[in-house]
């Protein structure tokens, strides 16, 4: 029997494509090569007793959209937003606090300087103004640059109109911004370095670049644009950590009439005479389906499960210059107690830590610290974006028992010298160094810590080269050109087959934003 549709992963991405399909009509089948769902969001136990969102930690957030569409909420999907969202706490006891409250964040900021307190509202606004304009781009599907439908004229048309209701100051400054390094975009507003670093981490978050290079502002206004535009950024937990929302995903596929197989591996997608035919799985069960869509990276997706002699030889070279390797790992904490912030000594140490922790005080301890990876080593002192999500969600560890989930930046998938399995320990090394200086004492509070590297981003949770977001968020990897230029529009040179994941437009981030573009295209290709 031929499947309307399989589906190659159900990370959220895949899940969010079957669950929109199978609400309107479609039987899909959706295939996971572990025997979970959720791919790099899940909730996995990494001690006795100690529960943590093993890879990515904080939802994107997930479109409002798509949350609504498929009843998540009455799914059990609980979602919470700390405040402040973010801390930048300081060895010294000083901090940087962001609130979702632009004139609550200008008070903080006051305490260090009232001419950055003055300017930080103007800041929100402008980014919220550019980011709602922007938010629309993530939405659409990019036009065809060869042959543009009238529907898409017609959007494009819309847009033009957005853009100059931005008013001349912002408009100007969009053009301006996307090209600029990050840390010429925070020193424009602001004059405190540990604010202008906070910036900055927006801007370099899974990327392979530091503040100073070029483009990462572009990276900084997609990221603000996905989640509202808040100066402040996002801090979303979700209760019971991510594997409760990909659950919830699953279980609305479910609901709408979609089949998911855990423990399956698809070997191969086949085809003939240019047209997907249908997957092969490891063991030999074939498949057969109408079309494809693959939640999978787009290396994996072209490199592994396609036949090469598929594609042509022009968009074979160009998908091994895709940039997909990564410069991240993962470093989850089981803790005995709190961590005592010197930043936080004597207040609400629970309230205040309880969203983003920014550990990086200064704009070139960030480059510093690429430095390190781009030239194959290990950061000596790596960016660091922290949450305790047992201040959210106590259930997570035994009772006065905390986790600490550590995304850690810079290191790098291919190292100079040595290799991952023998240098693991050394980031966490690193990382426990770095914390001791910000919350003294905090080593001994480690009962146990899991690693996780670039390697095992993509051996474990199948991220070709580590890499968290599909593939880097660059200028000329971002809208039309997500993953080639040609490529963005989620539809492939191979009939049928479908990009889903990360690697299709808008990119990283738990937003199941290209699942749900990615669903809307097939269904208008009647799939």
């Amino acid at each position: 029997m031929s499947r309307d549709v399989v589906i190659v992963g159900a990370g959220h991405n895949g899940l969010v494509t079957a669950a929109l399909l199978a609400k309107s009509g479609l039987k899909p089948l959706v295939l996971e090569r572990r025997d979970v769902v959720g791919g790099a969001a899940v909730t996995e136990e990494f001690h006795r007793g100690f529960r943590a969102s093993t890879v990515a930690h904080l939802a994107g957030p997930l479109r409002a959209s798509v949350a609504e569409e498929l009843g998540l909420a009455a799914r059990g999907l609980k979602i919470v937003e700390p405040e402040p969202r973010v801390l930048a706490p300081l060895p010294d006891g000083r901090s940087v606090r962001l609130w979702g409250n632009a004139e609550r964040s200008a008070a903080d900021i006051a305490r260090t300087s009232p001419k950055d307190a003055e300017r930080y509202p103007r800041f929100h606004r402008s980014l919220s103004a550019v980011s709602a304009f922007l938010s629309r781009l993530l939405a659409m599907t990019p036009p065809d640059i060869d042959r543009p439908a009238r529907r898409e004229l017609v959007s494009m048309a819309g847009l033009g109109l957005g853009f100059r209701g931005l008013g001349r100051e912002d408009a100007q400054r969009l053009l301006r911004w996307g090209p600029m390094a990050v840390a010429d975009f925070a020193a424009e507003w602001f004059e405190t370095e540990t604010l202008r670093a906070l910036v900055c981490g927006r801007g370099i978050a899974g990327t392979f670049a530091g503040p100073w290079s070029a483009g990462t502002t572009a990276n900084l206004l997609r990221q603000a644009a996905a989640s509202g535009g808040n100066g402040a950024g996002t801090a979303v937990h979700v209760k019971a950590g991510l594997g409760a929302l990909t659950r919830a995903l699953a279980d609305a596929a479910r609901g709408f009439g979609a089949e998911i197989r855990t423990g399956a591996d698809v070997e191969r997608i086949t085809t003939k005479d240019g047209r997907v035919t249908g997957v092969v799985l490891a063991g030999g069960e074939e498949i057969p389906a109408r079309a494809v869509a693959s939640a999978a990276d787009p290396k994996h997706t072209f490199l592994r499960l396609l036949d090469p002699a598929v594609l042509d030889p022009e968009d074979l070279l160009r998908l091994r210059n895709y940039r997909q390797e990564g410069m991240a790992s993962k470093v989850n904490l089981a803790l005995s107690g709190l961590p005592a912030f010197t930043a936080v000594r004597g207040e609400d140490a629970v309230g205040l830590l309880a969203g983003r922790i920014h550990i990086g005080a200064e704009v070139d301890d960030l480059e510093r610290a690429f430095d390190d990876a781009k030239y194959g080593g290990i950061s000596r002192r790596p960016w660091l974006d922290v949450t305790i999500p047992t201040l959210v969600d106590p259930s997570l560890a035994p009772e006065g028992s905390h986790v600490m989930s550590v995304y850690v930046q810079y290191t790098p998938y291919r190292l100079r010298e040595g290799d991952w399995p023998s240098r693991r320990e050394e980031v966490g090394d690193a990382v426990l160094r770095l914390l001791e200086e910000y919350a003294p004492g905090i080593g001994r509070l480690v009962l146990h810590r899991q690693v996780l590297t670039p390697l095992d981003l993509e051996r474990t949770y199948g991220l070709t080269g580590g890499h968290p977001g599909h593939g880097e968020p660059a200028l000329d990897q971002l809208f039309v050109a997500r993953p080639l230029l040609g490529w963005g529009r989620y539809r492939t040179p191979v009939a049928g087959l479908y990009l889903c994941g990360a690697g299709a437009h808008p990119g990283g981030g738990v937003t199941g934003g290209p699942g749900a573009n990615a669903a809307r295209e097939m269904l208008k290709d009647q799939v």
